[in-house]
């Protein structure tokens, strides 16, 4: 096992891969010299020179459409979109042509490419740097939604994403890139897509949750079995899309009680989906209204530090949500 934060697992199952398959390139603005701009494909332009990592334009169309187009003649393209929040120019090569083409063309055509982008708040980056866009895509079928938590997954998922045959966007919490680290294998292994972890075991309650939010959960999930005797699940979904509806019904068959917690807004954001298959399908094990803890309906996160931590979930906002839907 080697020690890594999330941005050096992504970074090593990238380079991995393009080791093993010398279809995979990169595209995206800075991507190469300079290694991004927070540094996830440093040193990967030193080792595999400018027509494998390739310095874009600032026009996210031209990237993604760029990435279809070397999809569709058997290349393997990771395109990075520097912010999630720059991710609208794109979102008609996106949702319109890569998540259909397998479909229109009855499977004859497919588009194995991954578009990784940082999201959410709490680094200062004020409303267009800090966006929270998964509910856009996870709402289109054809598309894979990934949102890793940990080192672990992070690097599996790269590995499983780049090989996928499909389009994949790959998620990243910013603020986690440095801040979340643990334990990745040396060897070979990839972490399927479609399944979801119980990362911590309870019989109390269920949170749900991906990305910085399971990060910050779980560290919630600890401190009230301390302080309050709670034993609480935390169910990491890890991929939004296809969603591992299995576990997410067993492990609220086992608690009955649900809190679901992401960092994006409230109205319409992806833990309605959880609500909704909680509500239809595990009815019968429900002991308390399922419990949503998200950011507010607001235009995106302040720059004002004060009024970012206002707007942001953080393990103290979690726990208080824990203890509440408990008393239940």
């Amino acid at each position: 096992m080697a020690q890594m934060n999330l941005l050096e697992a992504i970074r090593q199952g990238m380079d991995e891969e393009m080791e093993h398959d010398p279809r995979v390139f990169i595209t995206g603005e800075d991507v190469g010299p300079r290694g991004g701009v927070f540094r996830v494909t440093q040193g990967l332009f030193e080792k595999y020179g400018p027509t494998r990592i390739i310095d874009s334009p600032l026009a996210e169309l031209s990237i993604v459409g760029v990435g279809i187009g070397a999809a569709l003649a058997d290349l393997r393209p990771i395109c990075e979109i520097q912010f999630a929040d720059f991710i609208h120019p794109a979102m008609n090569q996106i949702m319109n042509e890569a998540a259909r083409m397998y479909y229109r063309s009855g499977g004859t055509w497919t588009v194995p490419m991954v578009i990784r982008a940082p999201y959410g708040g709490g680094v200062g980056g004020g409303l267009y740097h800090s966006q929270s866009v998964e509910a856009f895509f996870a709402h289109t079928p054809g598309l894979k939604v990934i949102i890793p938590s940990t080192p672990y997954d992070a690097k599996g998922l790269i590995k499983s994403a780049i090989r996928d045959p499909n389009p994949v966007l790959f998620f990243e919490t910013k603020k986690g890139y440095r801040l979340i680290k643990g334990d990745v294998p040396e060897g070979e292994y990839t972490v399927p897509i479609g399944e979801a972890r119980v990362a911590r075991e309870g019989s109390d309650l269920t949170v749900y949750s991906y990305g910085m939010m399971a990060h910050y959960a779980m560290q919630a999930a600890e401190r009230v079995s301390q302080t309050d005797g709670i034993e609480a699940e935390v169910v990491d979904l890890r991929t939004l899309l296809p969603l591992d509806t299995k576990t997410v019904l067993e492990s609220f068959k086992k608690t009955g009680k649900a809190l679901i917690v992401h960092e994006d807004n409230l109205t319409m954001g992806f833990g309605a989906e959880i609500a909704a298959i909680l509500a239809s399908d595990g009815f019968e094990y429900m002991d308390a209204p399922i419990q949503r803890l998200c950011a507010p309906d607001i235009p995106g996160v302040p720059f004002s530090h004060p009024m970012q931590d206002y707007f942001m979930l953080n393990p103290t906002k979690i726990a208080d949500a824990i203890r509440d839907l408990a008393a239940y």
